[in-house]
């Protein structure tokens, strides 16, 4: 599948994405036209369609390939083995501050992806979800050490907490338009470091 897609040269299919990231980042799936998609990508429409057969599969491309980039460099960061839970999350910070920079918009492409309101596509996404993340995350979790927490802590709802704080800033900061890497990096650390202050148990 793709293959005359994965045919053209790295910078063409870069562009190629980064336009689909963008154009579907700020809308809808149904109301982003794949006419806007190939102008952003310096191609004609039809030539679009030649690479991907309708508007559906190159969505569903983005968000595996979305998928794929999020895992190869989160194991790249060597973040899925790690026991200290913040070790982890400053690690998985670097991983996809380094997509960032390659992919402006895939952040807030994946965000929209996942609360896709059209019926097929949201299921596709969320099979795929499980698929790829689920397990990671699980196998994360259980190699880390509860006794770095403070007593009596409901880790889950910790997860659960610092997953929404995490999402909504990155919305936040992708919805300005122009991603600045670098206070990105500096806001996160300042985010770790208040949970590390709260959630971890006195040495």
């Amino acid at each position: 599948m793709n293959e005359k897609f994965f045919a053209l040269p790295e910078e063409k299919q870069k562009k190629i994405l980064n336009a689909g990231y963008r154009v579907f980042s700020q809308n809808s799936y149904k109301n982003s036209p794949m006419s806007e998609i190939a102008q952003a990508a310096g191609i004609s429409k039809s030539l679009l369609f030649h690479y991907f057969h309708n508007k559906k599969e190159l969505y569903l491309f983005l968000w595996e390939n979305c998928a794929r980039l999020t895992i190869e460099h989160m194991t790249k960061y060597d973040c899925y083995s790690q026991k200290e839970l913040f070790e982890s999350m400053e690690r998985g910070m670097e991983a996809k501050l380094e997509i960032i920079r390659l992919y402006p918009d895939m952040a807030n492409f994946a965000i929209r992806a996942f609360y896709e309101k059209d019926l097929e596509i949201n299921a596709a996404v969320q099979e795929s979800y499980h698929r790829h993340f689920n397990l990671k995350a699980d196998k994360a979790r259980i190699s880390f050490d509860p006794e770095q927490f403070i007593p009596g802590l409901d880790i889950s709802m910790m997860y659960r907490e610092m997953y929404w704080a995490s999402e909504g800033y990155l919305w936040e900061m992708t919805q300005r338009g122009d991603v600045d890497i670098e206070q990105m990096s500096r806001d996160f650390v300042k985010l770790l470091e208040f949970w590390k202050s709260i959630y971890l148990r006195k040495q």
